[in-house]
């Protein structure tokens, strides 16, 4: 190998030593002080280290072995030259501080191989810089400069743009963004409704609000059946956590066994499904302060809300005439149920948004919408409850002494056809319906009960037979004990023996015998004509549902018996309250008004609107009718040697009063029933007639009839002290001669 110079390096004082080179040969330039700088750089090692600092024994790697150096060819132009295509360094450019390269001649190394040293301007020095000593050579043979290897000047790597950069990240950044917007667009517009709706049960809540119900009011405006508001009580089976105990806490509170509620709060599915129930009603129109206890006690699984309950002032007060509701305050039954429609109401409700979970209360701000419900309106009623009480407790007292019975009582406003009061007994608790011995007993029997009206019809055969001049208030004929029609022997209770009878003698011993031939005279058709028009026959539209229609006879179905049967009240069907408007024709001086119950309504905003003016029509003359009620007045007022008549029980003391007693049949499902049933139907005062009481009253032993006479009379006699009416002139009654000589 051959020698090769050393480098320059430090001392360990740190001041810079020559290299130990040798005498240069003559000829070669001489290096300039100074000479280094930043083309040292390029000989440092990565420890810091130069590559002179290695000693002489340490050789250079060769340029195909090592990384490039992209600073390289910088380096090389700061050195003071600049690189050609070729591979060399070429002098800076004239005017600068010239570094002449020199040629060193290696001894023993490659023939063309030379080692260019650059120059380069020593540098100023600065006012402390101390003097440098001059450099000591090292003693011994002078080495051969080593050989530099001519490297490849590399190309320097191109730097990025950096606005290009920006604008290419930009563009990006704006394309993101049209996207997101148009997406959105898209959402809110085309798709909103649908993505709306997909999240509307999750964060929507809907409550209803319960319309009250109307009230049931009678003439006066008291009410007889009303809504209050109330609670409801429910279990959620599956949160119940211990039944027996949950059932004993609410059984006090609840008034229902702890049994029947541990029963209740069973755990069970649904039916059909595999699901489990979770609501179950435990108690309904439950009070406001009793819901607060229950609330109080905090029991798992038990919840209350809000509920509405039909309150009944009266109890059993014209319960068979209001009817009741359900608990959902659904009308079942009476009035209750014809007019349930205008009743309820309609439920409002409000929508509004909720937060989830824990927190499912309405978000402040957020979506709402209330619909207001709207109150049912109320009924008035032409029943005075004053009235309608001592009815009923008069109707309660007399039947007591007929047991197993059914009864019924109406009383009519003669003028208008207004039905003040309407009883049945038996009754109920409308507040409680299910507290009965059969569901018969919650039937309104004025309107049901339908029976053979008996003697009481013999009113509608006279007074067609005075409208039609067959006979007159005067007329007398002889009246048999007996007469056969179709095979069927009909008789009087009274006899008269073949004795000459008048027409208010035959009302006042209720002869069977008279009314017959009478019958005759008029004929099946013309009878038929006037039960029609006293309203039999067809339901009379009062108002309560179920209404009976009865029936009358068809000429055509008519048999032999019936010549005889038909006039005094038997093979004809009709209802108490059918019975009761007939009479009330012949004391509206003829004409026939129907009766109804309804006198208004009133809405929400208290807007009142009378019911519909009744239908009307004439029946009887003014004349005729007069005359028939003063026919009528002898059953109340006959007692003498010739007999007593049937209706001297119904006299009202101080009033003249005109009325028929009856006895008659009761059929169920076309079969007759044991017993009679007894009647008493009656007008005061007879000269103008204020009110029309009817009173029917089926009993199986048959007392029937001296039940109803006395029913009658207090009935009767309450009515016209309670509206105030004076009392007649009893030096004006008539006198009736049964057996005119």
């Amino acid at each position: 190998m051959p020698p090769r110079s050393d480098e320059p390096r430090r001392d360990p004082t740190g001041s810079r030593r020559g290299s130990s080179r040798g005498a240069e040969p003559r000829g070669s330039e001489s290096r300039e002080p100074g000479v280094g700088g930043i083309s040292d750089a390029r000989a440092y090692t990565p420890r810091g280290r130069t590559i002179r600092e290695g000693g002489a024994e340490q050789r250079r790697t060769p340029r195909s072995s090592r990384s490039g150096d992209p600073f390289r060819p910088a380096l090389q132009v700061l050195d003071g030259g600049r690189v050609t295509r070729a591979g060399r360094r070429e002098p800076a450019a004239a005017g600068e501080s010239a570094r002449a390269g020199r040629r060193a001649p290696t001894t023993g190394g490659r023939a063309g191989v030379v080692r260019t040293v650059s120059a380069r301007p020593a540098r100023e020095p600065f006012e402390d810089d101390e003097e440098d000593p001059p450099p000591r050579r090292r003693p011994g043979p002078r080495r051969p400069a080593a050989r530099r290897p001519v490297r490849k000047p590399r190309r320097p790597p191109r730097l990025g743009d950096p606005r290009r950069r920006l604008r290419l990240a930009t563009v990006l950044a704006l394309a993101m963004f049209a996207s997101i917007g148009v997406r959105l667009v898209y959402l809110q517009t085309a798709n909103a409704p649908a993505y709306a709706d997909g999240g509307l049960s999750k964060r929507v809540a809907t409550v209803e609000l319960p319309a009250p119900r109307g009230a049931i009011l009678d003439r006066n405006g008291q009410p007889l059946a009303h809504s209050v508001e109330a609670r409801y009580v429910f279990a959620d089976p599956t949160e119940v956590e211990d039944r027996d105990a949950t059932a004993r806490a609410l059984s006090p509170l609840l008034g229902v066994p702890a049994s029947k509620l541990a029963d209740r709060m069973k755990p069970s599915k649904l039916p059909g499904t595999d699901k489990d129930l979770e609501f179950v009603y435990l108690a309904r129109g439950v009070e406001i302060g009793t819901a607060k206890q229950i609330v109080a006690l905090d029991l798992a699984g038990i919840g209350v809300h809000r509920d509405e309950r039909r309150e009944v002032p009266g109890g059993d007060l014209a319960a068979n005439m209001l009817g009741f509701v359900s608990p959902d305050m659904n009308g079942l039954e009476g009035l209750e149920a014809k007019y349930d429609d205008l009743l309820r109401g309609v439920a409002g409700k409000r929508t509004y948004e909720v937060g989830q979970g824990d927190l499912a209360a309405p978000i402040p701000g957020g979506y709402s919408r209330t619909t207001k419900p709207q109150p049912g309106s109320s009924l008035r009623l032409t029943i005075d409850r004053d009235l309608q009480f001592m009815t009923q407790r008069i109707l309660t007292k007399q039947v007591a002494q007929a047991r197993g019975s059914v009864a019924a009582a109406v009383i009519m406003d003669v003028p208008t056809g207004e039905v003040l009061a309407q009883a049945s007994q038996p009754t109920y608790d409308a507040a409680d319906p299910t507290n009965v011995d059969s569901p018969a007993d919650r039937d309104d029997a004025a309107t049901s009960f339908v029976v053979d009206p008996g003697s009481i019809h013999k009113a509608i055969t006279y007074g067609a037979a005075l409208q039609e001049g067959v006979i007159t208030p005067n007329t007398t004929f002889p009246v048999a004990n007996t007469t056969v029609r179709g095979g069927v022997t009909f008789e009087d209770t009274h006899h008269a023996n073949g004795r000459v009878m008048s027409i208010p003698g035959m009302l006042a011993f209720s002869s069977n015998i008279g009314t017959i031939e009478i019958a005759d005279r008029l004929g099946k058709e013309r009878l038929i004509d006037y039960q029609k028009r006293f309203g039999l026959g067809q339901p009379t539209g009062e108002g309560l549902p179920g209404e009976a229609s009865g029936r009358l006879l068809p000429a055509e179905e008519w048999s032999g018996s019936a010549y005889g049967s038909v006039p005094i009240g038997h093979s004809v069907d009709a209802t108490p309250l059918q019975m009761a408007a007939a009479y009330n024709a012949i004391a509206n001086n003829g004409t026939y008004v129907q009766p109804h119950l309804i006198k208004e309504t009133i809405g929400p905003d208290d807007k009142r609107t009378p019911s519909a003016a009744p239908a009307s029509h004439s029946v009887l003359s003014p004349a005729n009718a007069a005359a028939l009620r003063r026919m009528l007045e002898a059953v109340t007022t006959v007692d003498g040697p010739d007999g007593r008549a049937t209706g001297l029980a119904a006299a009202v003391p101080g009033y003249r009063v005109a009325g028929k007693t009856g006895t008659g049949l009761r059929y169920d499902n076309g079969k007759r029933q044991p017993g009679d049933v007894g009647s008493f139907i009656g007008m005061a005062p007879a000269e103008n007639p204020r009110y029309v009481v009817a009173v029917f009253v089926w009993s199986p032993g048959g007392e029937g009839g001296a039940v109803a006479a006395p029913a009658f009379r207090e009935m009767m006699g309450f009515t016209l002290r309670h509206y105030r009416v004076p009392p007649s002139r009893t030096d004006k009654s008539p006198k009736f001669e049964v057996f005119p000589r």
